[in-house]
């Protein structure tokens, strides 16, 4: 897919969320950036990884400052938000969401900077780390995704998880935010959650541990971990390089609402 297509299809259903920034009658100051200059900034830096300070001005007529804080600024008024429930109510209405069964998983993350929502990660010598937790539809559509430290429990964060799945409306009716099922791996074994988890009105499908490997879940989980490998696809996902877990979680959100775009556009 052309990056001019897609980064077309995302200003489309943007504009209409950015709050407006009125300009000062008197004293007005240096004229704002344009914000979809902005957003072509934003995008070239998060598919790239490149360094704010490094982001080509000339390129986007928006400077790395700029961009990084209006990706701040959209984040703080929950636009990201906004842009990814959008997504998911069109995916709906068009049938391309399957809310029969949820996946979760987690993945690690290098955070060489520290900053908040980071700690000694067990799979890496305990250096500073954190992690992405995600939720996604049985194909993979990504649903919810939080950060915390990298020595945070995965079982700790699935109910967190089901609970961050956004009301998703497209069809007539109510908004749909519960699925049927959830699928799990071993290191969300506790029977504690699997109560609390059908006290929501899911049927909790989670591996045992102790017992032999081969219980047949792969066959059922993998959309999870190639959406894991689509939001690696995004450089600036790969090692957090921001110290403020709420620009991390922007990004992440923004990468998100682009994995929706992408099923949208394609199908």
């Amino acid at each position: 897919m052309r990056e001019e297509v897609l980064t077309d299809e995302l200003w489309a259903r943007l504009e209409p969320l950015i709050p407006m920034s009125p300009r000062r009658f008197r004293y007005p100051g240096r004229r704002r950036a344009d914000d979809r200059a902005a957003l072509e900034g934003i995008l070239y830096a998060v598919r790239t990884g490149i360094g704010w300070n490094r982001l080509p001005t000339a390129l986007f007529g928006a400077s790395g400052s700029t961009c990084w804080r209006r990706l701040t600024e959209w984040h703080e008024a929950g636009v990201w938000q906004q842009l990814h429930e959008l997504l998911l109510a069109e995916l709906r209405a068009a049938g391309l969401l399957d809310l029969s069964a949820a996946l979760v998983d987690s993945t690690h993350l290098r955070a060489f900077k520290g900053g908040n929502h980071t700690g000694p990660s067990p799979v890496d010598r305990r250096k500073l780390g954190s992690k992405h937790h995600l939720i996604t539809d049985a194909g993979g559509i990504p649903l919810a995704v939080t950060l915390t430290g990298g020595h945070r429990n995965d079982v700790t964060q699935l109910i967190p998880l089901i609970d961050a799945i956004p009301p998703i409306r497209g069809v007539v009716g109510k908004p749909r935010r519960r699925p049927r099922r959830i699928y799990a791996d071993r290191g969300y074994d506790h029977d504690k959650y699997r109560r609390l988890v059908r006290a929501r009105g899911i049927t909790p499908i989670i591996a045992r541990r102790g017992v032999e490997h081969g219980s047949g879940l792969g066959t059922v989980r993998w959309p999870v971990e190639r959406t894991f490998a689509w939001l690696k696809g995004f450089r600036r996902l790969r090692i957090r390089t921001e110290r403020r877990a709420d620009v991390h979680q922007a990004m992440l959100s923004l990468a998100c609402s682009i994995i929706c775009l992408r099923k949208l556009i394609l199908n």
